[in-house]
């Protein structure tokens, strides 16, 4: 290693030790792991206080379970000095005063990038008049890990966050939708081994104002450091032109807006699909493609679920429980998604349909997440055949005639 690299190094870990013992460092998160442990994605570190002790807590994030370990400055020191360019290529540091990323080219280069922190710590009412800063909670049970950082400056172009970094007390709702969003789909991405690959496309459905496409482009790039190009597909040219511009005011590469629906948009090689608020068949549509284009990860959330509702015979026992229009409509709702759900199974994919936040538009709150399968897998391979029958016994059970997706798949 030369000189120059090992003297921005000697710099990088002095400006960590400083913040940790001025009080100033809030996280420091390790990425782009190439050591040998398969299943470890990266390590966040942050200050925590035990028995009157300041230490660095090192989060270890496995595909499967978090492991925590705690170090002394000078153990955590010699852990950065030598995980560094060699486990880790990447370390991004987060502290009062500046946002420090360093990482490492393929041929060793490092490569460091230092901003000043727009987003400051909050000032204590009763220290108002001194201007003293809230210390960092060094509490063992402090507030969950955000997965997206308020200084970002396409959440302060979008209008979630004021010029200092707040949010905007209106936007809070989406503001906790977007880092539940890039939650699960950091956890899918890690699942399915996207964060291994070089490059990543991702096609966005119905993208609208295109607060989660800027949110997911954000995440890629900057936290992740994987090259990625996002297409959001919105009906409404109106919207389409204003997230283009924003975009381009943004100088972000690797993002762009296009006029057209999830029926009629042709995609090939997307790895990861997104359709929020697909109303009816729509989310159908953009299964089928996402199955079609092999896209190894597929989120949706489903509403106004009417193929089904009118086709819908009630079995002789539920007659009397299915007579209210409202459980009419929420076992359609049911019986909608769960079908999606098999079919997915049966074509390659581990599906989970779980209650997410719903969007400003519509109080629907489900998700369906679907991760393909690898052909490497340890996993039994499920026979496709029992999950067809399955699906067959169950729109016999209901007397439905038709389901899109399945109708979608068969052609």
């Amino acid at each position: 290693m030369s000189d120059k690299p090992v003297a921005e190094l000697a710099n990088f870990f002095n400006d960590c030790a400083q913040a940790f013992e001025g009080g100033r460092l809030q996280r420091l998160v390790l990425s782009k792991y190439k050591g040998d442990e398969a299943d470890l994605n990266r390590i966040t570190i942050r200050p925590v206080q035990i028995k009157e002790q300041k230490l660095l807590s090192f989060l270890y994030e496995y595909r499967t379970n978090h492991v925590t370990k705690n170090f002394t400055l000078n153990e955590a020191i010699a852990q950065l000095q030598q995980w560094l360019g060699s486990a880790f290529h990447n370390a991004h540091m987060i502290t009062d005063e500046w946002e420090i990323q360093l990482s490492f080219s393929k041929k060793g280069k490092v490569l460091v990038n230092k901003n000043r922190n727009k987003s400051s710590a909050p000032v204590d009412d009763s220290a108002a008049g001194d201007g003293k800063k809230v210390q960092p909670e060094l509490a063992h049970n402090r507030t969950k890990l955000r997965y997206v950082d308020q200084s970002r400056p396409y959440l302060r172009e979008l209008g979630i966050t004021d010029a200092q970094g707040q949010v905007i007390p209106a936007m809070s709702r989406k503001w906790k939708q977007i880092n539940k969003f890039i939650e699960v789909l950091s956890l899918a991405i890690q699942q399915t081994g996207l964060d291994k690959r070089e490059e990543l496309h991702i096609a966005d459905f119905g993208s609208g104002k295109a607060y989660l496409t800027f949110a997911v482009h954000d995440y890629l790039t900057a936290n992740m450091q994987v090259k990625t190009q996002v297409t959001g597909v919105e009906l409404r040219q109106n919207l389409v032109d204003l997230c283009n511009q924003t975009a381009q005011r943004l100088s972000l590469a690797g993002i762009k807006f296009e006029q057209g629906d999830v029926q009629h948009f042709s995609a090939q090689n997307i790895n990861i699909m997104i359709a929020l608020h697909a109303c009816d068949t729509a989310t159908d549509y953009a299964l089928n493609m996402g199955i079609r284009t092999g896209a190894e990860i597929i989120m949706c959330s489903p509403c106004c679920h009417k193929q089904i509702r009118p086709q819908m015979k009630s079995p002789a026992l539920l007659a009397p429980v299915l007579q209210h229009g409202i459980h009419l409509g929420q076992e359609a709702e049911m019986i909608t998604d769960g079908l999606r759900a098999l079919l997915l199974e049966a074509h390659g994919y581990d599906t989970k349909v779980f209650e997410f936040i719903s969007l400003e538009h519509t109080s629907k709150n489900k998700m369906i997440l679907a991760q393909k399968r690898s052909s490497s897998s340890h996993k039994t391979p499920r026979d496709n055949s029992d999950i067809l029958q399955q699906i067959a016994a169950i729109k016999d059970f209901y007397g439905i005639q038709e389901h899109c997706l399945e109708t979608l798949l068969q052609d």
